[in-house]
């Protein structure tokens, strides 16, 4: 089945924006994705964070994650997926950098610790001129590969504005992707796509996007972000303005419980300052979300998770 890339934005731009990748998936998609990969892989890193991202990901339904490792994106380099280890894996990726240099994406998950030289985070060993073995850090390695990257992805909140991670007290000196590029003065396209996690189809779908402007940067623009670096297309709902409990806020009726029917902006739901497209893709197939039984916590916010704490009591 065929698709052209004039169908192909037209899916992504208005399927993606509703109800996702998982629920309008194409076959012609994933010839298009293909196509894409082919011409951009990706290499994918680990910070300082919990993994829940890669999790997440592996969450994803049409494509499933067997669809989308084997057949759809060109993915070189993953510590959590991949069967190789160590030196061998560490040397794939840096070969894989250099081969396509200027033309891969780099998907970074997780904070970058810079105390201490960055040695809070080390993510692998190599070997030096002399023999020796080097001990890489996250800071280290995010330093030599974004300059070669086509584009970052920021993928999830640690990744994209510190998350945890740098939340107050932490002694590591955790800084998002951001601004580790500010300090750094990398320049490169950087695209947050945060949450804890992030639903599989923002992380995808972005992909998509990308994939669509690689194959035809003239035709198909990347996709509109808002002034925190999200994509428009995931990012761009109030949950509070699209959350099915509206009504209920709207007539004072407030849940005492999480039990209890009604809406839970009294119990510390921080939809009102959240945005995201929760409410409408859903979560686990489109089984459930968040407020259904429980709050929101605003994690897709640069706030998260200081600026919504304690997350049980009211904004």
């Amino acid at each position: 089945m065929s698709l052209s890339r004039r169908e192909f934005v037209k899916l992504c731009s208005a399927g993606v924006a509703g109800l996702g990748i998982s629920q309008i998936y194409h076959p012609g998609i994933v010839h298009a994705m293909t196509e894409g990969a082919k011409k951009a892989p990706v290499i994918w890193v680990q910070g300082q964070g919990c993994t829940g991202c890669s999790v997440s990901l592996l969450n994803a339904v049409h494509p499933r994650i067997k669809e989308i490792l084997l057949d759809v994106i060109s993915l070189e380099f993953h510590p959590t997926v991949m069967a190789s280890e160590g030196e061998m894996a560490l040397a794939h990726m840096y070969e894989i950098a250099e081969k396509f240099n200027g033309n891969f994406f780099l998907l970074v998950e997780g904070a970058i610790p810079t105390a201490k030289e960055g040695r809070y985070c080390i993510v692998g060993e190599t070997l030096d001129a002399k023999g020796h073995h080097h001990e890489v850090t996250m800071m280290e390695l995010i330093r030599d590969l974004a300059p070669k990257s086509l584009a970052t992805v920021a993928v999830g909140t640690c990744s994209a504005y510190g998350g945890i991670p740098a939340a107050e007290g932490n002694v590591t000196g955790s800084k998002s992707v951001r601004d580790f590029f500010a300090d750094e003065k990398i320049e490169k396209l950087l695209v947050n796509v945060p949450g804890c996690p992030p639903h599989p189809d923002w992380m995808v779908g972005t992909l998509v996007a990308a994939w669509s402007h690689v194959l035809n940067p003239t035709e198909h623009p990347l996709p509109e972000l808002d002034d925190d670096g999200r994509p428009l297309l995931f990012f761009g709902d109030n949950i509070h303005e699209t959350c099915p409990y509206l009504d209920k806020y709207d007539n004072s009726e407030f849940a005492e419980t999480f039990t209890k029917p009604g809406c839970k902006a009294e119990l510390g739901c921080k939809g009102p300052s959240t945005y995201a497209d929760c409410a409408k893709r859903r979560w686990n197939n489109g089984i459930n979300w968040c407020v259904e039984n429980a709050v929101c916590i605003g994690c897709v916010e640069p706030d998260f998770p200081d600026g919504k704490s304690p997350f049980y009591v009211a904004e």
